[in-house]
């Protein structure tokens, strides 16, 4: 038996530095994606440009230097950190000889590898194929199938035009498919807004801990790997906070710097549970050093979703790594900032705190005693809250309960000196 050593693809990253974004930072995003896709990053470029080139992308001048580097380096793939045209691309295919790709392509790899559920999958395969879409047009001449001679004649449609048909259809029956599953999520939200249940929306940049988060805090047991993009479906668990109410925790996919539009509209159905949340919490990663940027993208895409009446807990995790941070380091965000570590668990006493002051109101721990003949009260709230313990006294029932807002008038006459 001989044991065959896979080695991971030789990758070459190119930028063009445009002046919109720090080209550098976002290289460094890039090298962190193709490392959780498996390749070996072994040359970097950066070309500072007034524009973007509408041929090469990088300029003829660069792109020749490009190719003489993976003739030397034996490059197996490049990876473009904006997004490529067909034409774009087949042109920097002809020049260099390596398979090129862009970020978007490379981020699809990425969340189509890690989708385990049957929605993760359709979504996925909404955002490639409305990518692939525009892009058939450039592949040009090599698509079309038309020409003269035996068994051409028909209706005259080309393989591009078969192509774009088919990739059409599969839209359309993705997205119905999508539209289902949505309505039933729209259902769940719905009927936990009817039972009265709380919910916590976990969101954040991608990898900041917000699974580990999730499992810590109510043993879930969700996939959770120093790699971007692990978590691609929503969980949610019930845990109780100190005040005795129960909430629902619902972990959410990862955001990302310039997040290509076609997988934001993917996944909105997914995203949208930070939207109809009572809080949210806002997870960010205290150790990195685009802390501050990494949140500024994420409360972007609050504002986007419409978010912004809901209560925000702003979470730096990871704080275990950096236990020097002070609230001066992390001002400027929110209101509400608790410094936590997911992984051994300090801060979340404070955490679940932090939680039970910013939730609205629908309830509230009450000790009660009810007078015998007013017994059928504490039925009432079994049904509208809950019960902890109750003790049978001379003057009444003695307990303790979880007492729905809508109880409070009656309650109050009620309470235990």
């Amino acid at each position: 038996m001989f044991e065959t050593e896979i080695k991971p693809p030789k990758i070459m990253l190119a930028a063009v530095d445009i002046g919109e974004y720090d080209a550098e930072s976002s290289l460094d995003e890039l090298e962190e994606l193709t490392l959780t896709a498996g390749g070996e990053v072994v040359a970097r470029v950066i070309q500072k440009r007034p524009a973007f080139d509408p041929g090469t992308c990088i300029g003829r001048g660069r792109l020749e230097e490009i190719a003489e580097i993976c003739e030397n380096n034996k490059i197996d793939q490049i990876i473009f950190d904006c997004e490529l045209t067909a034409t774009q691309i087949r042109n920097i295919e002809d020049a260099t000889g390596v398979h090129t790709i862009d970020r978007t392509m490379l981020i699809l790899d990425i969340f189509a590898g890690r989708a385990t559920t049957h929605e993760g999958r359709l979504q996925v395969e909404l955002a490639q194929n409305k990518y692939r879409l525009p892009r058939l047009a450039g592949i040009g001449i090599r698509l079309s199938r038309l020409g003269g001679g035996i068994g051409t004649r028909g209706p005259g449609e080309t393989k591009l035009e078969t192509d774009k048909r088919h990739i059409r259809a599969r839209i359309s029956a993705l997205s119905s498919e999508l539209k289902e599953i949505e309505k039933r999520r729209t259902y769940s939200r719905e009927r936990r807004k009817k039972d009265g249940v709380l919910v916590c929306a976990i969101v954040g940049y991608t990898n900041v801990g917000k699974s580990t988060l999730l499992n810590t805090l109510t043993k879930a047991g969700v996939l959770a790997e120093n790699k971007l993009f692990a978590t691609l479906e929503t969980t949610s668990r019930a845990i109780e906070l100190p005040d005795g109410r129960s909430v629902m925790l619902v972990d959410t996919v990862g955001l990302i710097r310039r997040l290509p539009h076609h997988l934001v509209e993917a996944f909105k159905s997914t995203l949208e549970e930070a939207a109809n949340a009572d809080v949210i919490l806002h997870i960010c990663d205290a150790s990195s050093e685009n802390c501050k940027e990494q949140a500024e993208v994420t409360l972007e895409l609050l504002k986007e979703l419409g978010c912004e009446d809901i209560p925000i807990v702003t979470v730096f995790n990871k704080c275990d790594l950096v236990p020097y941070i002070t609230d001066k380091d992390l001002s400027g965000l929110n209101e509400s900032v608790v410094r936590i570590s997911a992984k051994s668990g300090e801060g979340l006493d404070r955490l679940l705190e932090a939680i039970s002051k910013v939730l609205p109101k629908s309830s509230a721990r009450m000790r009660l005693l009810i007078p015998f003949d007013k017994a059928g009260f504490i039925s009432r709230i079994r049904v509208e809250g809950k019960v902890f313990s109750e003790e049978y006294t001379p003057d009444g029932i003695l307990c303790d309960a979880m007492v729905d807002i809508k109880l409070f008038s009656q309650a109050e006459k009620y309470i235990a000196m």
